[in-house]
């Protein structure tokens, strides 16, 4: 549930906008999370080919579902946002460093990091005001 402090100042509009914006990188890291626990051959070999050990897979799921729902509760959605934000930037140095196209995979986590913080200053009061936009 989430706080009266929250939510005040934030019209029902932006608040179903970040809530929409915002769900749609909660579904899609929630899928990655549980796919890097499940270990299809396909994560595997893309994890491997990034540089990694797949004896990674395991932890970088648990990591990455923690970091997610954390995000998805309001009382802890900066925090999750926080920790997602360090998570991606690792994912667009992997891609960097192995030569991956840039628009396509370098940058892709920027895209899901800006659904991140724009859901995020859309529904809460106090991103707003840390993050003023001027019109």
């Amino acid at each position: 549930m989430e706080s009266s402090t929250q939510n005040a100042a934030v019209s029902k509009k932006a608040l179903w906008a970040g809530r929409i914006i915002s769900a749609l990188p909660i579904l899609f890291l929630l899928m990655d999370g549980v796919m890097k626990l499940v270990r299809p051959v396909v994560v595997v070999e893309t994890t491997v080919k990034l540089g990694y050990p797949a004896a990674v897979i395991l932890p970088l799921g648990i990591v990455l579902l923690v970091c997610t729902i954390l995000y998805a509760v309001p009382r802890t959605s900066v925090l999750g946002a926080i920790l997602l934000t360090g998570y991606l930037g690792g994912a667009v140095a992997s891609h960097v460093r192995v030569g991956d196209p840039l628009l396509t995979h370098v940058l892709f986590p920027v895209y899901l990091a800006v659904l991140i913080w724009g859901g995020l200053w859309l529904r809460d009061e106090r991103v707003r005001s840390l993050i003023p936009l001027r019109p």
